[in-house]
């Protein structure tokens, strides 16, 4: 399970995510920060990734085109880094499922 940051979510988690979602990205790890929703959205969605955004406009883009790629919505309003890398933790297991079931397109965190 791969995971790719969107830029309102820190660059710091990738790397301290690694040990469960190993090779996710940020999107400044691509030069993506501030590109558009869509080609966010279609570089995930051509690199197997599964997009991890606070952003309502992505849970608009996954209700509007489905899956692939999923998204994960965080409705945590303004938070900390540990906070966000906590809940990513603590739903591992939903993550998982959620990734799984190819029916899904959009997962919920709060």
């Amino acid at each position: 399970m791969r995971l790719l940051f969107d830029e309102n979510l820190s660059p710091k988690l990738p790397n301290r995510l690694s040990d469960l979602f190993p090779n996710s990205l940020h999107v400044r790890d691509i030069d993506m920060q501030s590109k558009i929703d869509p080609i966010v959205w279609d570089f995930a969605k051509d690199n197997n990734l599964m997009i991890v955004s606070k952003d309502a406009d992505m849970h608009d883009l996954s209700l509007v085109l489905g899956n692939p790629p999923k998204v994960i919505w965080l409705r945590l309003g303004n938070c900390s880094t540990q906070q966000v890398e906590n809940v990513l933790r603590r739903d591992f297991d939903a993550i998982k499922l959620f990734y799984e079931d190819e029916s899904l397109s959009l997962l919920a965190l709060s």
